[in-house]
């Protein structure tokens, strides 16, 4: 490494982020430039371990080592060259990804890890900035045609390398743009639609065709895609929200997250001047925890929210690992985000009893009760029944499997014991020539696992049709036992 005591020598450094009264006035993303100096410093604190325990956290197996000490170096262009073999969209997951490869990190056995995320997002940063994302249009075309139903980061990565491969992809999107959950389920604050959008003007180069408003089982027909391509993946995600099936869930005012998120999204497109649902001005909660609950928190935040409370029903983590959570395992621990900093009330341990409504049918309040949590169980707390006020509710549970419909029974896919799409460990269904990739086949889990699995099918489709295929699958999505 080009410092080899550099771990010694700095501690773990983050970028700053913007003033909480200036970034809730606007929807930019929330962290300011990182000082190119600094993050030399950071890159120089990796280790050279080894075993990389990084490259093993990382569902894509990122070589992690490598870039850092080529930014410690300051060959950037040769970082990212290693950084894209075996990640082709760095930019979403620097910044959206919770970084399994940091919790991995050798160094964080007893001190603060190499800060993997940023340096991962800077190299892809400044490629950009210099001209060095550049179409990769195959030499050779093979004739096949593949359709993938999905556009998200599953479906992106699948396209791409199939594209690369020389196949003709079809991108199908059911939404009016392209991107999926990336598109209208995160928020401006957490990754500016810019990268989505230059990533799509890439692959169009490639030769990937889009098309948007793509409803299959409306107006495509999943018989006749099928009948006019070799293979078809499916990366619909899971977007079965999760419900909350209580006494007054009928009342006006409660909404699920992805009926709020992707509305907020769409104003800062521009399609409306004002959102349907808006926390302006309200007594907000939102029921959930995880990371789509703190960016509703963001969201009503910048909406002008009078105040917000977010609830959990599991207890608070601790500050550090527990001893039943040992190193390199993914750490369990109490995580503040950019939207939690910027205000409101987080209450762990509760449990939504029932829903209150006024005389007009609307959401007045919540009705509480402590839980603890023993032998798997939550056991109410006798004595804790409390209401809390509220004038929106927003339920961010999770998702259950991707949408059942129509035309996945047509298909006649089979699913799994969790309602997935069932699949072997190469990607098949059960459908000869349909194949399946992310979240709807693996269940909600991280973009990194996306993008991953993306690659890792592609690679399977391209055997499929060709017999071999030299395109990379990430090992640890390839050997994971995936039904």
């Amino acid at each position: 490494m080009g410092e080899p005591t550099g771990f010694l020598k700095w501690g773990r450094t983050t970028p700053k982020r913007r003033p909480i009264p200036v970034r809730v006035a606007d929807w930019r993303e929330v962290y300011e430039p990182f000082d190119g100096g600094k993050l030399r410093e950071q890159a120089g604190r990796c280790m050279d371990c080894g075993i990389p325990f990084c490259n093993n956290g990382c569902p894509l197996g990122n070589l992690i080592p490598d870039w850092n000490d080529l930014v410690y170096r300051d060959h950037w262009r040769d970082a990212i060259e290693r950084l894209h073999a075996t990640n082709n969209f760095p930019e979403f997951t620097g910044r959206l990804c919770p970084a399994p490869c940091e919790s991995a990190c050798v160094l964080g056995i007893n001190s603060d890890p190499v800060t993997i995320k940023q340096v991962e997002v800077e190299i892809i940063d400044r490629a950009w900035r210099e001209g060095w994302v550049t179409p990769q249009v195959p030499s050779v075309r093979t004739g096949h045609r593949v359709a993938v139903i999905g556009s998200g980061p599953a479906g992106l990565a699948a396209a791409q390398q199939l594209t690369r491969a020389g196949h003709e992809v079809l991108v199908l999107e059911r939404a009016d743009r392209i991107g999926g959950l990336l598109r209208y389920g995160i928020p401006e604050f957490k990754r500016e639609k810019q990268h989505i959008e230059r990533r799509v003007e890439q692959m169009q180069a490639e030769g990937t065709e889009f098309r948007t408003n793509a409803i299959v089982g409306e107006n495509v027909d999943i018989e006749i895609l099928r009948a006019t391509h070799d293979a078809v993946v499916l990366a619909c995600g899971a977007t079965a929200w999760r419900d909350l099936p209580v006494p007054g869930r009928n009342l006006r005012g409660i909404h699920q997250a992805m009926e709020y998120l992707p509305i907020a999204n769409k104003v800062q497109e521009g399609d409306f001047t004002e959102p349907g649902i808006s926390a302006a001005g309200k007594h907000v909660v939102i029921i959930g925890g995880g990371d789509t609950g703190a960016d509703c928190l963001g969201t009503a935040h910048r909406q002008g929210a009078a105040s917000v409370t977010q609830l959990e029903i599991m207890p608070r983590p601790p500050e550090v690992r527990d001893g039943d959570n040992p190193w390199p395992q993914w750490s369990l621990v109490y995580r503040t985000s950019s939207a939690h900093e910027e205000g409101g009330e987080r209450v762990f341990s509760v449990s939504t009893e029932e829903f209150l409504g006024d005389d007009h049918g609307n959401v007045r309040a919540l009705v509480l009760n402590e839980v603890r949590l023993a032998n798997g169980k939550f056991t109410p707390v006798p004595g804790t029944r409390t209401e809390l006020r509220a004038d929106l509710v927003l339920l961010a549970l999770g998702f259950v499997g991707p949408e059942k419909g129509s035309w996945l029974d047509q298909l006649g896919v089979s699913l799994d014991a969790r309602g997935n799409v069932a699949r072997t460990d190469d990607y098949r269904t059960n459908v000869d020539g349909v194949f399946v990739a992310g979240d709807m086949g693996r269940g909600q889990s991280l973009i990194v696992w996306a993008i991953a699995e993306g690659r890792a099918a592609a690679a399977a489709v391209d055997k499929f049709l060709m017999g071999a295929s030299s395109l990379p699958a990430p090992i640890a999505a390839s050997a994971r036992p995936l039904s």
